[in-house]
């Protein structure tokens, strides 16, 4: 009888068998995916610094700075970031000390290890922190209108250059207000006084007449005495570059000294509308700010700009120029971070050199040569709610020039450095040297 053949098991697999390999395949790859991508691509937020003044005797122009910077932060991380990475940002505060702003920016790029640090109002603060980004070979973006003649790799200036700020204010107080006899002003620091350096040799050029120039201590709101020397010489117009909770105080002066935006009126180049928001704007009232932007400019641009600010901080809050350079500032950072394809110092810095964009107040643009920016220029008449009507513009946006061609390079690198010196090696006239205020290099007797 024939031995039954058994039949063999067949080799193929069961069908639940088949189902749970390729569910297990399906599981593994994307781990081995994410896997990968954890060691290949860098998720870990890209920090950057933010040094301004939250306290002292600027703070009342720096914060707002702070809240127009975090307001750009905020909108690139609800777009998702940079590079697949969110932004994280670390809050310094100056106090409206220069040796404070430099140990600050040392610890932001030591402790924290920033990216990048937007930050300063005053040229003393700027100068104090420019050693300090030089000697790690790192990256400011100086969000302020301010005096030039200085040039760093290390800086990007976006904030006007002098040419975009004071030469025009005082050509268009020549031609349109008829000014001849010119009276200069400032807080007693190294921005002021180049400045005035800048206006004067301008004013001699138009023929016109220099009648005084003074300062007022930094931070001082006493300005009685400085008022009643102004008007005994009786100029046809103030160009003031009196900042921070003195510069209220002085126009106050001027008014109760008999001086009125009819007869003498004030050019200010550092109050602007967040300035004037919480206070009287009596004593502003009809005097006149040469700046690279209002909020009153009626473009959409700017009406988008104004209308996410206000929704973020308050219907009651203003916009400004040194806010909007330093939202500015922040856009410009960020199209070279994604132009680089990282956040490395040096592969962005260079990136930002040739950046562009459509702002609040018009195209800017870095200006590769000198990295200052590329601006429109305004000149506005206070309104009584604290607004400015525009009464002049450049309409479109001017070239930078960081050195005023009245002198040399050279000549200017000169000045400041004896600015320096003359204050004992620091960038602001010391207090014990209050009264030689008016006898510092460049100063007209």
């Amino acid at each position: 009888m024939p031995t039954p053949v058994s039949s063999a098991p067949s080799s193929r697999p069961r069908p639940v068998g088949r189902w749970v390999a390729i569910a297990l395949a399906l599981a593994v790859i994307p781990l081995g995916w994410w896997l990968l991508d954890g060691l290949l691509v860098n998720r870990r937020p890209i920090v950057v610094g933010l040094l301004h003044s939250k306290t002292g005797p600027m703070a009342v122009s720096e914060r707002s700075m702070i809240d127009a910077e975090v307001l750009a932060l905020e909108e690139i991380n609800r777009q998702g970031g940079l590079l697949g990475r969110p932004v994280r940002w670390v809050i310094a505060d100056g106090a409206s000390d220069w040796p404070t702003f430099a140990r600050q920016a040392e610890s932001l790029i030591r402790d924290h290890d920033v990216s990048v640090i937007f930050g300063c109002w005053t040229s003393a603060s700027r100068k104090s922190v420019l050693p300090v980004v030089e000697a790690n070979d790192h990256l400011l973006v100086y969000p302020m209108a301010y005096e030039g003649l200085e040039q760093s790799p290390n800086i990007i200036y976006t904030g006007a250059a002098p040419n975009q700020q004071i030469t025009p204010a005082v050509q268009w107080c020549h031609d349109t207000l008829r000014a001849r006899r010119f009276f200069l002003v400032g807080s007693d620091y190294v921005w002021p006084h180049c400045v005035n350096a800048i206006a004067a040799d301008q004013i001699r050029g138009l023929g016109a007449e220099l009648v005084g120039e003074d300062y007022l201590p930094f931070g001082s709101t006493d300005a009685d005495d400085l008022a009643a020397r102004i008007a005994a010489v009786r100029p046809d117009v103030i160009l003031s570059s009196v900042v921070g909770d003195s510069a209220l105080p002085f126009a106050r002066a001027i008014r109760a000294a008999g001086m009125s935006p009819e007869t003498t009126p004030i050019v200010t180049f550092a109050v602007a509308e967040n300035e004037l928001r919480d206070t009287s704007t009596g004593d502003m009232t009809g005097n006149y700010a040469a700046w690279n932007y209002f909020q009153s400019i009626d473009r959409p641009e700017n009406l988008e700009f104004v209308r996410a600010f206000k929704a973020m901080y308050g219907g009651d809050r203003t916009t400004s120029d040194v806010m909007v350079a330093a939202y500015n500032s922040v856009a410009l950072w960020a199209q070279a971070v994604r132009e680089a394809e990282t956040a490395e110092v040096r592969p962005v810095r260079n990136a930002m050199r040739h950046q562009s964009l459509n702002g609040p107040e018009g195209i800017i643009a870095v200006d590769p040569e000198t990295q200052h920016t590329w601006r429109p220029v305004f000149i506005g008449r206070v309104r009584d709610d604290g607004q400015f009507d525009v009464v002049w513009s450049s309409r479109t946006a001017v070239r930078p020039v960081p050195f005023p061609i009245s002198r040399s390079r050279p000549a200017w690198e000169a000045f400041v450095l004896d600015l320096y010196r003359s204050w004992g090696g620091q960038w602001s006239r010391p207090v014990a040297d209050v009264g030689t205020r008016r006898a510092g290099p460049g100063a007209t007797p």
